[in-house]
């Protein structure tokens, strides 16, 4: 089978390519020159790391309820997470004392690859951990993009189901714990912002939209039901349709729910509220990056670059390939505008996508429904064709919705939310359906492929299904894995029948990349070169046809969540380069099944990791 292989300008190559050296360090192994164990001590030693893994992932989860119920478990399950700084150490310290007890304990020359993969794994986590906790001030505690407001909300909704009158009285609970934990979040979020770490005006706006929107409806006020009101009633009601509980104790829970929206929830959020509204006057619009924000911002960024990109690329080198990325795919666009007979300019050509109305659904529920269908139909295709490119395949499920109403935004970027890992909660696909202009019809399919099938549900799905590693390697993340999985999956679905048919769908392919190029010379030139938010609006615009609420949206997440949007770029392009590799060394020996199966079967490692797993899989073939 042919297959489409992007041409990579020499710099741009270079630049990865020795970065990676960089950021990749030698193997214990390679270290010490130790001669290989007998294989029966490798096998004997690598269990009892895998087995210590297990009981150490077991503690680490119990930092964490909220991580508990994610994985579908009940332990903990009327507690939130404890969010004070002396927590924070605490969890610190103690990756720290792993670290040194696994180094004690185990013999890394008597591991076997896998078991080593892990051990290096578990060690970047910990010196990851550090650096985050190093710079724990420069991140924003509340902005309009990860901020507890709509995370919490969006938690008990999805996450914590309710299959008892315990479940019931633990949500509750988890309920009155919310006070405390803003509390503790409020503290810190007016004690950073006085001392010179303050978000910009619009998060402000967007955490009181999102906070106001939460407490908006009954029992709060006189409106139509809030969505956690909603949910607790639907949930009381289930239990009763269950036979779980009769009717009138339905409605004793619903009024204890109803109490405790108004005894704990509604003052915390009024006290969120109260404490944005007044700030907001000292917050900048148009603000910079936090290069030139914050104290330490220039280290902060340059340490966010290489936790998210797990390279030591610079901002320089990054900022050059994004303008090199951006040269070449004009160059592809301009073709596609060659083959549907367009003439004019690359910008007319955006012009023209965005304006004419059979790029976009109609603003109506019916719109919405028929985004939903499409989307879902393009995914129902690929799930046809998988085994044709994946020996590992998921068993989770994966359905399309639209966010709920109290965290939707206009223009907002579509996401993925996994599901449980023993299959009993399916993978969500979640789309902005607010405003149906921000959604053009030629990106429909592209935004599938990454959010769904081949992109992060088959990738975090497999992942969460893994067996014969320890369990820390199915929950693990890796920003530049992940992301850049999801845009390697946009351009391997190229590769599978039925996709991107219509050229206009490989224009929206194209613009999707697109956007991620731009994102490197955007985010590099906020945090790094002093570029204002309307500097990067306006190299948006006059670069890709995204639409404008979108471009807005986007630049405030960079701005609010420095370096993350480098990863899906600098991912992608590694994973491609490994390919390319892979397919070098094996010529007529390569299939494309055994290299994904190579970059999935470990779950999410850092760039330098997957490296070597992919290096290790060639060998293997090699040695027949």
């Amino acid at each position: 089978m042919p297959m489409h292989r992007p041409h990579l300008p020499h710099a741009l190559a270079l630049s990865i390519a020795f970065a990676l050296a960089l950021a990749a360090p030698a193997s214990h192994a390679e270290r010490s020159g130790a001669a290989p164990a007998a294989q029966e001590a490798v096998q004997d030693e690598s269990r009892r790391l895998n087995a210590w893994f297990d009981e150490k992932f077991a503690e680490e989860l119990r930092f964490s309820p909220i991580a508990l119920t994610v994985l579908g478990r009940k332990e903990l399950y009327d507690q939130l997470d404890d969010v004070s700084d002396e927590a924070a150490e605490r969890q610190l310290a103690w990756r720290r004392a792993t670290v040194e007890e696994m180094e004690s304990r185990f013999d890394y020359d008597a591991l076997d690859e896998e078991a080593r993969l892990s051990w290096d794994l578990w060690k970047q986590q910990y010196e990851l951990a550090a650096v985050r906790h190093r710079f724990r001030r420069n991140a924003y505690v509340f902005n309009q993009m990860q901020g507890v407001q709509s995370f919490l909300p969006t938690f008990l909704i999805n996450f914590h189901k309710v299959e008892s009158e315990a479940d019931f009285q633990a949500y509750l609970s988890r309920l009155a714990a919310l006070r405390k934990g803003f509390g503790t979040l409020l503290e810190r979020a007016r004690r950073n912002a006085e001392d010179g770490y303050r978000m910009p005006r619009f998060a402000y706006e967007g955490v009181l939209a999102e906070a106001r929107a939460v407490v908006s409806g009954a029992p709060f006020d006189e409106g139509p039901d809030s969505a956690l009101w909603a949910d607790l009633q639907a949930k009381a009601d289930g239990l009763a349709k269950a036979g779980t509980i009769d009717a009138a104790r339905a409605e004793t829970l619903k009024s204890q729910a109803r109490e405790a929206l108004l005894a704990h929830v509604a003052p915390a959020y009024r006290e969120l509220i109260a404490w944005a509204e007044a700030d907001l006057v000292n917050a900048q619009e148009n603000p910079a990056g936090v290069g030139s924000t914050q104290p330490e911002g220039a280290e902060y960024y340059r340490a966010m670059l290489r936790l998210h990109t797990s390279t030591d690329l610079d901002p320089a080198q990054i900022h050059r390939i994004g303008l090199e990325e951006v040269e070449r795919i004009h160059r592809e666009m301009h073709a596609v505008m060659e083959r549907v007979g367009f003439e004019g300019s690359l910008q007319d050509f955006f012009a023209y996508i965005a304006s004419d109305p059979k790029f976009r659904f109609p603003d109506t529920d019916e719109g919405r429904q028929a985004y939903i269908d499409a989307a879902t139909a393009a995914i129902d295709n690929i799930k046809q064709v998988l085994p044709r490119y994946f020996g590992l395949l998921p068993k989770a499920d994966l359905v399309v919705r639209r966010v709920e109403s109290f965290r939707e935004q206009p223009g907002a970027a579509q996401h993925y939310m996994p599901g449980a890992p023993d299959g009993s909660r399916p993978g969500v696909y979640y789309a902005h359906l607010s405003d149906m202009g921000a959604m053009p019809i030629p990106e429909l399919e592209v935004i599938a492929y990454h959010e769904g099938l081949p992109g992060h549900h088959m990738q975090i799905s497999i992942a969460q299904e893994l067996t014969g590693v320890p369990q820390f390697r199915t929950q693990a993340r890796s920003t530049a894995y992940s992301e850049g999985w999801g845009l390697y999956a946009e351009w391997l679905a190229r590769e599978m029948p039925g996709t991107y048919q219509d050229p206009y769908s490989e224009y929206g392919r194209l613009s999707s990349e697109l956007w991620r190029a731009v994102r490197l010379v955007v985010d590099t030139g906020l945090h790094a070169k002093g570029w204002t938010e309307q500097q990067a609006v306006d190299y948006f615009q006059a670069n890709t046809a995204i639409p404008d609420a979108s471009v807005r949206s986007e630049v405030q997440r960079y701005i609010t969540w420095p370096g993350q949007a480098t990863a899906y770029k600098i991912g992608m392009l590694r994973i491609q380069e490994l390919r390319r590799k892979a397919e070098a060394e094996l010529g007529e020996r390569f299939d494309i099944r055994g290299f994904h199966d190579a970059v999935l079967g470990g779950g999410a490692l850092p760039m330098n990791l997957l490296e070597r797993r992919v290096d290790q899989w060639i060998a293997r073939v090699q040695g027949g």
